[in-house]
Order: structure tokens, then C-alpha cells, then sequence
């Protein structure tokens, strides 16, 4: 691990922030596509833990990668998400310009291991809005993140594949009034970024789960 990279460069943030910009332009014609992205099409339709917190949702993603690490090697990494713990595995710059203070292990931290029903997980530094709330947890497979405002799930599901690799599946269900802020603050802007963001923090996730698993 201790030669491994784990967080993007300057110039890989900077093609985040295009990739922000561009997701935002284009999101009318590739929401299906990134909505789903790493997904099967059988992965989508599945119900999963967290689902039955917001059974109406407006919005909707379902997302997917494979980490050649037992479920047991990527679960650490889970349980310490949040800004003042391990971070987010994201654009920690990006994250930053927004005023997160996010700084992203590079190690399974034991202090952060422990995360109960009604921990506050957050984005941002204590005392300031947003956070989400853990509303459940099935230990070594799930992790359910919700907000109440609009009504929110952000789930995360580990599955096994054989004894070495695991799917991680993350899912967001949100319901909110579809008038005109609501939208073009949540489907037009978060949405997208949301993407970008989340797609970083797979591929974080991943790239640390291996490399402490090939240690």
C-alpha cells in the first residue's frame, strides 16, 4: 500500500471538474446511461436494502463496481466514509473548494470502525448542513444513509463474488415536490454532479480494498 497513489492528482482533479461541467450540459442525454453506470441491467431492477425508506422516488440511481477484495476487505473502508473519519475516497480537492475540510484515509482507521443507527455521517464539518443519517446497518453487507430533507436514501450494498472479489452496489432514492427549484436544484445540478463524485469514490474505494488486500 505504501506505493500505491490513492488520491487523484491536480490534473485528474481538474478533469473532475470538467467532467462536473460536462455532466451538467449533457445530462439530459446521458442520465440513462450514468444513472446506471457499472450496473447490470439485473443489478437495477433489484430490490435492496434501504429501498423500503423511500418507496416513491423522483430520482433514482443504481451503480455498481467490482473490487477484487473479499467483502470483508471493503467493508472497513465503508464503515469509516464521512468527512472528519476516513472521507469520501473522491476529488478531496474539489470536495474542498466546496468547504468540506475532506481529507481521505489511506489506511483502515480502528478509532472508525464502529457506526451505529442514528450516527450522523457527514459532508460537511459539524454544525453545518448537509449529513445524512445511518437509518440501518447489516454488518460486513450494508449501510443505509438517509436525510430527511427532501427524503433521501444513499445505500450501500456489498456482494461476494466467490471468496476474492466483491460487487459493491450503491443506490440513491430520493422523493421531493417536482416544482421548478426542486428541480433545477436537484435533477438539473446535484444529480449530475452527484455522478462524478460517486464514480470517484467506487473507484477509490476499490483501489484501496486491493491494495490492502494484495499486501
Amino acid at each position: 500500500m505504501a506505493n500505491t497513489r490513492f488520491n487523484p492528482s491536480i490534473i485528474e482533479e481538474g478533469l473532475g471538474a470538467l467532467a462536473i461541467a460536462g455532466s451538467i450540459v449533457t445530462s439530459p442525454l446521458l442520465r440513462p446511461w450514468y444513472s446506471k453506470w457499472g450496473a447490470s441491467a439485473e443489478e437495477v431492477i433489484r430490490p435492496l436494502p434501504g429501498d423500503e425508506l423511500v418507496l416513491n422516488p423522483v430520482l433514482e440511481s443504481t451503480r455498481a463496481i467490482t473490487i477484487q477484495a473479499p467483502a470483508a476487505g471493503v467493508w472497513p473502508w465503508l464503515v469509516q466514509m464521512g468527512q472528519g473519519r476516513g472521507g469520501l475516497y473522491s476529488y478531496e480537492r474539489l470536495e474542498n473548494l466546496g468547504g468540506c475540510d475532506m481529507h481521505n484515509a489511506d489506511r483502515v482507521i480502528p478509532e472508525y470502525q464502529h457506526l451505529e443507527v442514528g450516527d450522523k455521517v457527514r459532508i460537511v464539518p459539524e454544525g453545518r448542513e448537509p449529513y445524512f443519517v445511518v437509518s440501518a446497518t447489516e454488518p460486513g453487507r450494508a449501510i443505509i444513509l438517509s436525510g430527511d430533507d427532501p427524503p433521501t436514501t444513499w445505500a450501500f450494498t456489498l456482494e461476494p463474488i466467490g471468496d476474492r472479489s466483491t460487487r459493491l452496489i450503491i443506490r440513491w432514492r430520493q422523493e421531493y415536490e417536482p416544482n421548478f427549484a426542486n428541480v433545477l436544484g436537484w435533477r438539473v445540478f446535484v444529480d449530475p454532479i452527484t455522478f462524478v463524485m460517486e464514480r470517484k469514490m467506487m473507484q477509490g474505494i476499490k483501489v484501496r480494498a486491493e491494495a490492502a488486500a494484495s499486501d
